[in-house]
């Protein structure tokens, strides 16, 4: 094989199409343009999503803000119940006693419903005070 022999694989470069050449040309009269319009004109240059002036669509549409695909977002949803409650899944635990995991949750809220048998250790979910104190008086302990 030598430099000088080198050629594109059979098909791979197509001529160029002359335009305007007439019609047995096949790309005479309009050129492929199409009929009249700023499309048409010779430097009938656009930009990218403009519409002849009208409003175009990417600022038509209402503004959203950026919410970020990375961000932990506490969910926030039916409160769980601590020492009595049942689950969002209808599980017997309470969420002070496992519930709140075994529910699916990333972070919940804890309120207090009945009476806590056993101390349990919290982390990283809302507890509203009754629950904080009850949590609290069986030994428990919450964390941030």
């Amino acid at each position: 094989m030598r430099l000088n022999t080198l050629r594109p694989a059979p098909g791979s470069k197509r001529p160029r199409l002359r335009v305007g050449r007439g019609a047995s040309a096949g790309q005479g009269k309009t050129c492929g343009r199409g009929t009249k319009g700023q499309r048409a004109r010779k430097g009938g240059y656009h930009k990218v999503g403009f519409e002849g002036g009208q409003m175009p669509l990417q600022r038509r549409m209402p503004k959203v803000g950026f919410r970020s695909a990375m961000k932990e977002k506490p969910r926030r949803g039916t409160p769980f119940r601590a020492g009595q409650g049942r689950g969002r899944t209808g599980g017997s635990r309470g969420a002070a006693e496992g519930g709140c995991r075994a529910a699916g949750h990333r972070a919940c809220q804890v309120v207090l419903s009945g009476a806590l048998t056993r101390a349990v250790t919290l982390k990283g979910v809302a507890v509203t005070k009754g629950a904080r104190a009850a949590i609290e008086a069986a030994g428990g302990k919450i964390e941030a």
